[in-house]
């Protein structure tokens, strides 16, 4: 996460669970649960944590919460705490089953250094769950949402007294491609798309890490040694 997503989110931190659930019309932790069935029982790192918000779908997971925005952290219910950036994970390799992140990938600096931080601190076989907004597919549909957009958050922002960060909320949608060509490469495997919400403007994706080869014993090429 960059400074300005940083400064914004801090300063709307008191707000923030009660204006998201106005933006998706109370749709928001349905969204995040949708993602959180993927998700393998275990330890289990929230990126991007926010408020703890997804504190309340997340079963019998443990959780480790993870923001750079320490205004935010401070009102989660998540005992497990970190301040930290995603592209800079402070946490041994192999050390998750899961890693979910919600509304976040967006406001990252770099996307491709934190799959690859999320891909180490994965255990092998451990799948990666994002849930994230965007523009819609289809032309017509993207114009729309766009036009929806530009009116209704700077709205939102004006009643939460804060109407250059949602203005900010509004330009972050256009900033990244679709899930399907933002994870086509990398450390870890894209499993599965789905759209929520209207117009489609909402994105679950599952991502995998490899699971570990098994080297055959005495070193022997299983293809080859018989032969």
């Amino acid at each position: 996460m960059s400074d300005r997503p940083r400064e914004v989110f801090s300063r709307i931190a008191g707000r923030y669970d009660f204006l998201n659930r106005v933006l998706s019309f109370g749709q928001e932790q349905k969204w995040r649960a949708r993602g959180i069935v993927h998700l393998p029982v275990g330890r289990v790192l929230d990126l991007g944590s926010g408020t703890g918000a997804a504190a309340a779908v997340f079963g019998d997971r443990e959780i480790v919460a993870l923001d750079p925005v320490s205004e935010m952290l401070a009102l989660s219910p998540i005992p497990g705490r970190v301040v930290a950036y995603g592209e800079s994970l402070p946490f041994d390799g192999d050390s998750f089953d899961g890693v979910f992140s919600a509304y976040v990938f967006r406001n990252l600096v770099s996307i491709p250094e934190t799959l690859d931080e999320v891909s180490r601190v994965l255990r092998p076989g451990g799948a990666l769950v994002v849930v994230g907004l965007g523009r819609p597919r289809g032309a017509v549909a993207r114009f729309l949402h766009r036009i929806g957009s530009a009116v209704f958050l700077p709205i939102a922002g004006l009643l939460a007294g804060s109407p250059g960060e949602y203005w900010y909320l509004h330009r972050s949608l256009d900033k990244l491609p679709p899930p399907e060509e933002m994870f086509a490469s990398g450390p870890l495997a894209l499993e599965l798309v789905w759209r929520m919400g209207p117009l489609g403007f909402v994105y679950g994706a599952v991502l995998r890490k490899a699971m570990e080869s098994v080297p055959p014993q005495g070193g022997r090429d299983p293809v080859r040694s018989g032969g």
